[in-house]
């Protein structure tokens, strides 16, 4: 299960998030990450975290052309995109990103005149895919009408507490990947659901919601910090959920819309 994105790369099942880590905790988590497999390591200028997260995949000797780095654009930086992008090249030390993102919609002028300068980095080679972050579909609809550009990757919250089960097919048909994010920190870990579902497979509640993104076909980037718990997420492709616990994950959804569960 994976996500293809333009210039041949491949976003895998599980990558790295990196939000809310710092220095030496960002630097060993990346390291110790791509040490135990993972190849998807995702941060942002506004983390401020990208010169540790460079540190760290200088440390693990992993080879430039193995990796899938993603960065973000803050939207407060509109104006000053090639400088921003420049100085998240030079902090994280490599040459280009395979995959920059808008972390966020502006106006919808807004939103076009950062995108242009987005298509302006790919072609200078900077980036090697575009997308955005946390855009509703009509944004996204929108963007791409006025732009003419389709964006590669869409990352959103797309835990059960946030499930919409139209957003996939519908970024799907514009042959946009949808990539989740925050599967743990946006969600109930105690919820019953999840928790009978992991006891049923012998599996924690974090493997539970990762292996949930993938039945739906949305690989995800997670944080994790400890080598067990950096070990644990990867190990997501050897049991399936059943569409029965599938669809029962999905409808926490609807619990959080009538008020059932916040």
């Amino acid at each position: 299960m994976s996500g293809r994105i333009p210039a041949g790369g491949v976003l895998p099942p599980v990558g790295l998030g990196t939000w809310q880590m710092w220095g030496r905790e960002a630097s060993r988590g990346v390291r110790e990450a791509l040490g135990l497999g993972y190849r998807c390591i995702d941060t942002a200028t506004g983390y401020r975290n990208e010169q540790a997260v460079g540190e760290g995949i200088r440390a693990s000797g992993i080879g430039r052309d193995e990796l899938l780095i993603v960065t973000k654009f803050p939207e407060e930086d509109a104006g000053r995109e090639h400088e921003t992008l420049s100085r998240s090249l030079d902090l994280l030390g490599v040459e280009y990103v395979d995959l920059w993102l808008m972390h966020g919609p502006l106006d919808a002028d807004g939103s076009l005149a950062v995108w242009r300068r987005f298509v302006e980095a790919r072609e200078e080679g900077l980036a090697r895919a575009i997308g955005v972050s946390n855009f509703r579909p009509g944004q996204v609809d929108d963007l791409v009408t006025r732009s003419g550009v389709v964006p590669a990757v869409n990352q959103v919250a797309f835990g059960p507490r946030h499930f919409d089960p139209a957003l996939a097919p519908h970024h799907a048909a514009l042959g946009i990947v949808v990539q989740g994010h925050s599967p743990f920190s946006e969600n109930d870990l105690a919820h019953p659901v999840l928790r009978a579902t992991a006891a049923r497979h012998r599996r924690s509640v974090h493997q539970i919601l990762l292996r949930w993104h993938l039945e739906h076909g949305v690989p995800t980037v997670a944080k994790a910090a400890s080598p067990a718990h950096l070990a644990g997420n990867l190990e997501v492709g050897g049991f399936t959920l059943s569409p029965d616990e599938v669809a029962a994950i999905d409808r926490i959804a609807d619990e959080g819309r009538t008020g059932v569960l916040s």
